[in-house]
């Protein structure tokens, strides 16, 4: 059984990673953040699986640089 992903919108994806709205908006136009999903013509939001991953790589990279 496939697990289902699960999409999160920006005051969660804040909650999640601990960065402000600015710095995300910020990496994501430098390439260094997952990409946005478009859920309508207003609403955006991030797929859970990509945030995960991403934190992964940071905390791994973090270490072996630190």
């Amino acid at each position: 059984m496939q697990k289902s992903e699960r999409i999160i919108r920006l005051p969660q994806t804040i909650k999640k990673t601990g960065l402000s709205r600015s710095t995300i908006y910020s990496l994501i136009k430098a390439g260094n953040f997952p990409k946005q999903i478009r859920l309508s013509v207003r609403a955006m939001g991030f797929l859970e699986s990509e945030l995960d991953a991403w934190i992964t790589s940071r905390a791994a990279a973090s270490r072996i640089g630190g």
